[in-house]
């Protein structure tokens, strides 16, 4: 049971609100879908939840999932994560992919119910095995971090590779990382190379960090600084702050890049505001090298360029 992907055709939605009405199961969550996606419709989460918990009564597992998941983020309810949880499970005891998931995720991060990680694992594996992407994802991430289950490289691997095969972009990267460390699978750059390339490409900074290193020390694929300083770029604008030192670094030293002490001075400056600890002091110990080559105005400018890109990149919270 899918609900439509476009606004209906003229007449459609009128027949849905009368079938509804009536008591009709699906028309009621397929009403629900339309209230909270404003297909067809005004965007209406409160109106989308009545008809949701119209059909979940009559125990249509995805309106149930979908009840489960307004409660969740709070779109017209107030938020109560257990009552999304009392919603997914019901759902999920039905063998819904992804309400076996979100109850999952649920367990894992004790939201709405007691943290439990082997009550996480065994709903991960329940959507893994029905072919859920995501879920493929965070049960290779339970078994490489050995939680819920024996810590096992080649299974998270195994399960890494489903879900990246599908394109979740995190799995890729995890991949690529098993790869690079011959964890679970033998060691190989090239193979590294090929999954950080795909996870990039779909705009995950860390892949795109990484891709700079391996084309920075020709691990996998060519040596090429100006390929690297172009991927630590990419995910450097995204506020990664690896790549914020790395591409200071590049900058500092010239490598695929016009020498530039002010860029160096600036990127170290925004690596250090991220970073902690041993990772902070070595961007601030480079910022100060930076700038012991600098003039009084140039470095006044690299702090004011600090300044303008972090205001035009806040950070989520």
């Amino acid at each position: 049971m899918t609900a439509p992907e476009t606004d209906p055709p003229e007449g459609v939605l009128e027949q849905l609100q009368a079938l509804a009405d009536q008591g009709h199961a699906v028309a009621q969550h397929n009403l629900a879908f339309m209230y909270e996606n404003g297909r067809g419709v005004a965007q209406d989460y409160a109106e989308a939840v009545r008809w949701y918990r119209l059909a979940a009564d009559q125990e249509v597992a995805r309106a149930q999932f979908s009840l489960g998941f307004m409660y969740a983020n709070g779109r017209g309810v107030p938020q109560d994560d257990t009552e999304a949880v009392r919603w997914c499970a019901l759902a999920a005891d039905q063998g819904d992919a992804s309400a076996q998931h979100n109850l999952a995720f649920m367990y894992e991060n004790g939201r709405g119910v007691a943290q439990d990680d082997a009550g996480a694992v065994r709903w991960y594996r329940r959507a893994a095995d029905q072919g859920h992407a995501r879920a493929q994802n965070n049960l290779g991430l339970m078994y490489a971090n050995g939680r819920g289950v024996a810590q096992d490289d080649a299974e998270a691997v195994r399960w890494y590779r489903l879900a990246a095969d599908q394109e979740v972009a995190r799995a890729q990267c995890s991949l690529a990382f098993m790869y690079q460390n011959g964890r679970g699978v033998a060691q190989d750059d090239a193979e590294a190379v090929r999954w950080y390339r795909r996870a990039a490409d779909q705009e995950v900074a860390g892949a795109q960090c990484s891709l700079g290193f391996m084309h920075a020390t020709g691990q996998g694929v060519a040596q090429d600084d100006a390929e690297a300083v172009r991927w630590y770029q990419l995910a450097a604008d995204q506020g990664d702050a690896s790549a914020q030192f790395r591409l200071g670094f590049m900058c500092a030293s010239g490598l695929g890049v016009a020498q530039d002490d002010v860029q160096a001075h600036m990127w170290f400056s925004l690596a250090a505001s991220l970073m902690t600890g041993e990772t902070r002091e070595s961007a601030v110990k480079n910022r100060d090298i930076a700038a012991g080559l600098m003039n009084p105005t140039q470095i006044a400018k690299a702090q004011r360029l600090a300044r303008e890109w972090a205001a035009a990149h806040p950070r989520e919270p």
